[in-house]
């Protein structure tokens, strides 16, 4: 992964448009190698990379010192560290690693190993085994109930807009970035309108720190949970005070990698695809998972807007949608999806990607010009596929041929829905205790907060975000 210097000259920052000041550390930059006071190893440190301005979606004051260091702290020593305990005698300091592995992350490796999706996922699988890791599982079964979850609440949104000025548009949830630039630059003009059901990733933390533990019979701090994302900005979620149990000092996600840290690992390891065993994927059920690979609708991402759409539609209209089209606005990033019956325009939704492309979106709705009841939001250009975390190429740029590869290689998985899962429904009764129980509301939704009051510290510099 290329480098990149952030001059020490105030400059303006193009998501936020507030004024970010980026020091690069060159203590910080240089040095490979740390002591560990707790066993006086030198462990070399496999995580430095640097920030960079335009990819930045936390600016200056918007990550607190705490946060910093907790985010700081997902990176591959300490994923090395859990696995040098495993090997030791002193079984209480064992811990049962788990990695969950995002569907977009997939085609990074498909492309990379030179094989097609389900054979990269066999691949990766047997890697990640091989150097220690008990269970390795899909996300899509959580992206599933993040999505199921979107559209009840968006159904129940629509019904209530005459009696709430909030419920009007619904904004996407499942992107950290766009979340933590509402929360703190946004604030009330856009926090009431996000959607509550919890992204795909923290979904999984909560399946696999709660039923897949009880499953296991292990506690939750027994448990160390990775998710391997094409993301940067998944480390910052993950550290979000809501997904943490003061109890027994654990989150519901210990990790987040991402896909060219998990690549780094591997060329680490010095090992060949040829030589890694081909292992089937784990079901959170203690089963293996041999359906094959499926992914949802979209381009690139999850397919909330899809998904929605599909479900509002008949739910709504009583309409059956077979086949979306998009109408192309300013660019790629920006698409409108209307459904109509009868020269009537139903329903009208946009897919809003690239920070450019949300402050557009912004401006107009502080003139109260949004015509639209859902508005799909991440801010990565060009989707989940595109995450700095994996389509990286030189100069800080994502590679274009390497994105256009991921979304060949993704577009050829077979689509499934949702609630044609039968898993999906299995994990409602048996974990959740139905659609509409508490314990559903307190694992599948979350708030999100106005934060008027921005901390005054800087991301720690050997994050690049």
């Amino acid at each position: 992964m290329s480098e990149v210097s952030i001059g020490r000259k105030k400059e303006k920052c193009e998501n936020c448009t507030k004024q970010c000041n980026k020091k690069k550390s060159d203590e910080g930059i240089n040095s490979l190698q740390e002591k560990d006071n707790s066993n006086g190893e030198v462990r070399e440190s496999t995580s430095v990379q640097q920030v960079l301005l335009s990819a930045c979606l936390s600016c200056n004051g918007c990550v607190s010192e705490s946060e910093s260091q907790k985010i700081s702290q997902q990176n591959l020593d300490e994923i090395k560290h859990v696995l040098a305990l495993n090997k030791k005698c002193d079984t209480s300091k064992h811990k049962f690693l788990v990695v969950s592995v995002c569907p977009q992350s997939l085609p990074f490796f498909a492309i990379k190993f030179h094989l097609d999706v389900p054979a990269a996922a066999l691949k990766l699988c047997g890697f990640l085994k091989s150097v220690g890791v008990h269970y390795v599982f899909d996300t899509t079964i959580s992206a599933s109930f993040s999505i199921l979850e979107s559209q009840r609440e968006f159904v129940q949104r629509y019904r209530r807009k005459h009696h709430d000025a909030n419920a009007m548009p619904m904004f996407t949830s499942s992107c950290p970035g766009w979340i933590r630039y509402a929360e703190r630059v946004l604030g009330s003009l856009v926090t009431p309108h996000i959607c509550t059901a919890r992204s795909p990733q923290q979904i999984m933390g909560s399946l696999v720190k709660d039923f897949f533990a009880r499953q296991q019979q292990l506690t939750p701090d027994q448990v160390y949970h990775v998710v391997v994302a094409p993301c940067f900005d998944k480390k910052m979620e993950a550290v979000r005070e809501e997904f943490y149990n003061s109890i027994l000092e654990t989150r519901d996600v210990d990790c987040v990698l991402t896909s060219g840290e998990i690549l780094h690992l591997m060329e680490q390891s010095k090992v060949t695809i040829e030589d890694v065993e081909s292992t089937p994927l784990d079901h959170v059920f203690g089963e293996t998972c041999d359906t094959g690979m499926i992914r949802h609708e979209g381009r690139g991402a999850d397919g909330f807007l899809e998904h929605i759409l599909k479900h509002a539609a008949k739910e709504l209209f009583g309409l059956e949608v077979q086949e979306i089209v998009y109408k192309t606005l300013r660019n790629r990033d920006f698409q409108e999806v209307a459904l109509e019956r009868d020269g009537e325009t139903l329903l009208q939704f946009a897919a809003v990607y690239g920070f450019r492309n949300i402050q557009t979106l912004v401006h107009r709705m502080r003139k109260g010009k949004v015509p639209y009841q859902l508005v799909e939001v991440l801010s990565c250009p060009g989707g989940c596929l595109s995450g700095r975390g994996q389509a990286e190429g030189d100069g800080g740029k994502p590679d274009r041929s390497l994105v256009q590869q991921m979304e060949e290689s993704y577009s050829s998985l077979p689509v499934r829905l949702p609630e044609s899962n039968p898993e999906v429904q299995r994990l409602y009764r048996d974990w959740l205790d139905g659609h509409d129980s508490p314990h559903a509301q307190q694992c599948l939704h979350t708030q999100y907060k106005n934060h008027t009051q921005p901390p005054s510290q800087i991301l720690n510099p050997d994050i690049q975000w």
